[in-house]
This record gives C-alpha cells, sequence and structure tokens, in this order.
C-alpha cells in the first residue's frame, strides 16, 4: 500500500473538475493513503513531465517510502481526427528503477524526462473511451488497484524506446509561482560547462532577448538582475534556471509558454 499518491493533473486545486476526481480516488484508494494535487497548465506534457522526474527520482530520505505518482495531461493530441466516443490516450503503468510505480496517461512528453529510469513499462486495459471524463470515472479504479498492488489491469509489456519520446532541449520545462523559468538544460550538457560564475549572456526566449548574469544560485545578483543558474530542481545533474531577484523572469520574458524554446548566447 503506497502511502501517499502524488496526482500531477492538468487542472486546478479548487476547480469543480478536481472536486470530483478527488473524490473518486478517496472512494478507491486505501483508508489513510495521502493525496496531494500538483496542478500544471492545460494540456502541458512538458510541464507533466517536467514535474513527474522531479517526484519520482528525488532522494529517498526526502519523500515517505513507499509513493505512487499518477500523471494525467491528456490532450488528446495523438489523432487529430474527430475522436469516437470521446477516445483518448491509453493509460500506461511504469516501474522505474528506483522503485517507484508510476500510473500516466501516454501523452506527448509526460513520460520523457523520465525515460532513461524506466524498467518496466506496460500498456492497461484501462478504458479509452466512453467518458468525456476518464480521469473521475475510469482512472481512479485502476490507480487504486496500483497502490493495493493488484495488477490484473496489466495489458501488454512495451520498450520505452518505441513508445516514450525524448525529453525536448534548451526548453522552458517549467514556471514556478516564483516566476523562475526552468529550463530543460541539464547541468551537466557539454556546452554549460564552458561557463563560469559572472559571465554575461544573452538569452532569447521567443522575440525578446535579455542579458543574465551567470550565478550559482538566485541571490549571487543584485536585487532586479537576472541570473542563469543551476537551480534547485533535478536532483544530481540540475536543471538551469533563469530568476530574477526581487522580480518574475516569466514576466520579463513575455509570460511564454513551457515548452517554448531558449537560446543562449554569450554576450
Amino acid at each position: 500500500m503506497a502511502q501517499m499518491i502524488h496526482l500531477i493533473c492538468d487542472y486546478a486545486p479548487g476547480d469543480l473538475a478536481w472536486a470530483e476526481v478527488y473524490s473518486a480516488f478517496v472512494r478507491n484508494v486505501s483508508e489513510g493513503t495521502r493525496l496531494h494535487l500538483t496542478g500544471v497548465p492545460p494540456f502541458d506534457t512538458v510541464a507533466t513531465g517536467f514535474v513527474l522526474n522531479q517526484l519520482a527520482t528525488s532522494d529517498p530520505a526526502l519523500r515517505p517510502k513507499d509513493i505512487l505518482i499518477f500523471a494525467n495531461t491528456a490532450p488528446r493530441k495523438d489523432n487529430p481526427r474527430a475522436r469516437v466516443d470521446n477516445e483518448g490516450e491509453g493509460l500506461l503503468y511504469v516501474t522505474l528503477k528506483n522503485g517507484i510505480n508510476v500510473v500516466a496517461v501516454n501523452s506527448g512528453y509526460s513520460l520523457s524526462f523520465v525515460k532513461e529510469q524506466i524498467q518496466e513499462l506496460w500498456s492497461t486495459n484501462c478504458e479509452d473511451k466512453g467518458s468525456q471524463f476518464r480521469s473521475r470515472d475510469f482512472f481512479p479504479q485502476i490507480v487504486g488497484m496500483a497502490e493495493k498492488g493488484e495488477f490484473s489491469f496489466l495489458n501488454h509489456k512495451l520498450d520505452p524506446e518505441d513508445t516514450v519520446p525524448e525529453a525536448p532541449m534548451s526548453v522552458i520545462g517549467y514556471v514556478d509561482s516564483f516566476g523562475n523559468i526552468k529550463t530543460t538544460i541539464r547541468q551537466q550538457d557539454e556546452w554549460v560547462r564552458e561557463l563560469t560564475e559572472g559571465d554575461r549572456v544573452k538569452i532569447r526566449i521567443g522575440s525578446r532577448i535579455r542579458t543574465a548574469t551567470v550565478a550559482t544560485g538566485s541571490f549571487n545578483i543584485m536585487e532586479g538582475d537576472l541570473a542563469f543558474a543551476p537551480g534547485s530542481s533535478g536532483h544530481e545533474n540540475r536543471f538551469w534556471e533563469l530568476f530574477k531577484r526581487g522580480g518574475s523572469a516569466w514576466l520579463d520574458f513575455g509570460q511564454p509558454a513551457n515548452g517554448t524554446g531558449i537560446e543562449i548566447m554569450l554576450d
């Protein structure tokens, strides 16, 4: 039995949809299992995958011993034609090399950031059509079974190489509530290893260009300045972030969407 289930969903806490889904989950999971929601923007599988990676690969000392993660962003973009009976992307079951189990909709980049960590990947016999609101009507039953260790819902074993796309490089991965832009550029990427503290770089996101200072953290710069530094996400191979001390880097760049490309140029 899982002590906690992390729910990563593209609807906001307090929304009516979340209230109905939460009720369905409480009905299907074991009594005493805690539920926690992290919301991402609608249809945003880049942010979904980024958050999933951060929660699934965290230091065991910083999380409950037994957790299950449910990633539920289903933009229904796997087929551009009109959907029959509200058909959507299928539901997958994943075991990672560190023992964390994941139930995730097979959509976009939802599993891309943990692709190299996948031990086993399975399709499931969860209904993929018949309801506009699968998050309420179908998915909680599957997650409840997984949480209890009942795996009769497993269908076929899949190859991650054939099923999961590579994570996008040099894009916005996630924007936090402070307006810090978490990029998908990693600390060990070869081209950023040459950067040293104090370097000035020009950064283009969309149509906006800003100058930032390479730093070791968000407080190594003056108030109001923009920093480009390894951030708090990514664990042993951290993701670089854009911070504006005392402000919002996201607002400075015109509120770009997750997945928007980032170009870094030496000043």
